[in-house]
């Protein structure tokens, strides 16, 4: 059985393999998402970046609701990763109490999916935020110190792999890379539903379905997605 260690040395080798040359982008924010489901005490998770004007976009989760509620966040302009993202620091509520009382209008929205908690980690490169990671709990409280650093940790490692290049400025290289998030995210949306709608599965099976089959054949998300968008081959549901 792989013990936590071995597998948090593989959540880290993974996200540090795409310091490469033209890695999906994609591809890595879904597996922060991934890794912080499997090694956090988290039940949902989602990423947002800023965008070269600084403002906020919601580019990744790990469900159709999680991405429904950051995108309701973001015109709430309130919750974790909104204040994430300004302060630069962990923002971990410690009670649904505190969820309520810090933001009110966002807290509903968060206990009507069955959640009880709602907290980020910044994703952030030297003293420039870019994002950040949002998770989501059952249960009610903030990460304890140990999860908390990992979080730190691995949003890190996903951020220095997002800005690889120290030459120019983390928003600069970022501004790219979140077009083509951004991008990618339109294709993976059509290729969901249109996947749903052939094998008469939910969303959410839909998209593990794709993940599960670009990690099997060793390409790209959005190369898978763009298939079923354009009716070529299969993928197993």
């Amino acid at each position: 059985m792989t013990t936590r260690e071995e597998q948090i040395t593989d959540a880290f080798v993974e996200l540090a393999d795409c310091l490469v040359e033209d890695f999906e982008v994609t591809d890595l924010l879904h597996r922060l998402i991934d890794h912080a489901l499997k090694l956090l005490d988290a039940d949902a998770a989602g990423i947002m970046l800023a965008d070269a004007a600084g403002v906020l976009q919601a580019v990744a989760s790990n469900s159709h609701a999680v991405e429904a509620l950051e995108l309701f966040e973001l015109q709430a302009d309130a919750g974790p990763c909104v204040d994430c993202f300004r302060t630069g620091e962990p923002v971990t509520p410690r009670s649904l109490d505190e969820v309520r009382a810090w933001w009110p209008t966002f807290a509903p929205a968060v206990e009507a999916l069955g959640y009880s908690s709602a907290q980020a980690v910044p994703m952030r490169l030297r003293d420039e935020v870019i994002g950040a990671l949002n998770i989501f709990r059952t249960t009610e409280g903030a990460l304890d110190e140990r999860d908390l650093k990992l979080a730190r940790a691995l949003a890190d490692v996903a951020t220095v792999s997002l800005v690889a290049d120290r030459t120019i400025t983390a928003r600069q290289l970022l501004a790219d890379q979140l077009q083509r998030a951004l991008t990618s995210r339109v294709v993976l949306e059509q290729a969901k539903g249109m996947l749903a709608e052939r094998a008469g599965i939910g969303v959410d099976e839909a998209f593990t379905a794709m993940r599960d089959h670009a990690r099997r054949s060793g390409r790209g998300l959005r190369d898978v997605a763009a298939d079923v968008v354009a009716r070529r081959g299969t993928i197993p549901s």
